[in-house]
């Protein structure tokens, strides 16, 4: 299948070894079998995410909550990087100045190889206590018993960002910097219309980044972006590798 070529402009920006910014949805981990959650058969088909991706749905049934992530769990250590995410991780090997900020939370990119990063909505392979507040790796595909507790007594929940939470601010702000900084920006595999994530291609627009969206449909960036290169990553990125090389 025959796709947009990149621009001339595109090209140069990504030999010139300028500051980038890669912005990542779920689009991505789509390609890998990863189900996102605004489409038909997505996570969120036939669930209220009021009944598993709030504070309040953990409090009312922690059970229920963790039987939903695990599942994402066990679909999550099932999956594979695709040619998306090693091309990213391809592009931070190059040297430049360089920040991928994740909306993902199943861990693939960091299986590809990426390390300048950061994740936006926490992690699946991570768990925080509701106690003592500490939090730490957990790389078990499945866990049990659920829910699971600390030691200090108090149960645990995923260390994701859940509806009506706030992003790690850490995190943000480094997003924020380089987007006010990058050159370049690629926004890949995202709906454009969750915020703040969203904001981010909005900043770097504002501080005349050019803009790249990489999507298979429209969105509502996409009339605000510098480039539009619709289809999937996996053949896009690796594409666009090569076009620079």
């Amino acid at each position: 299948m025959s796709h947009p070529a990149p621009s001339p402009r595109l090209v140069a920006l990504l030999r010139e070894r300028t500051p980038l910014l890669v912005l990542t949805g779920a689009g991505v981990s789509r390609e890998s079998g990863i189900a996102t959650f605004r489409e038909a058969g997505g996570l969120w088909e036939g669930v209220d995410p009021a009944e598993v991706a709030t504070p309040e749905a953990f409090a009312r049934d922690p059970r229920r909550v963790w039987c939903f992530y695990d599942a994402r769990r066990r679909q999550g250590a099932q999956a594979s990087p695709n040619p998306a995410h090693r091309a990213i991780a391809s592009l931070e090997e190059t040297g430049r100045p360089f920040l991928l900020a994740t909306q993902n939370v199943d861990g693939l990119h960091e299986r590809a190889g990426s390390r300048a990063m950061v994740r936006l909505h926490g992690s699946l392979w991570r768990v925080r206590c509701t106690g003592c507040g500490d939090e730490w790796e957990d790389d078990r595909p499945a866990i049990d018993p659920l829910p699971p507790a600390c030691a200090c007594g108090a149960i645990l929940r995923p260390a994701v960002v859940w509806f009506g939470e706030a992003l790690p601010q850490q995190a943000f702000a480094q997003a924020q910097a380089m987007a006010r900084r990058a050159s370049l920006c690629l926004v890949v595999g995202t709906s454009a219309v969750v915020y703040p994530a969203a904001a981010l291609p909005e900043a770097a627009l504002a501080a005349g980044a050019y803009v790249v969206e990489i999507n298979p449909e429209p969105t509502p960036l996409s009339p605000f972006a510098s480039e539009v290169l619709a289809g999937p990553a996996g053949e896009i990125l690796p594409a666009l590798l090569e076009a620079a090389a």
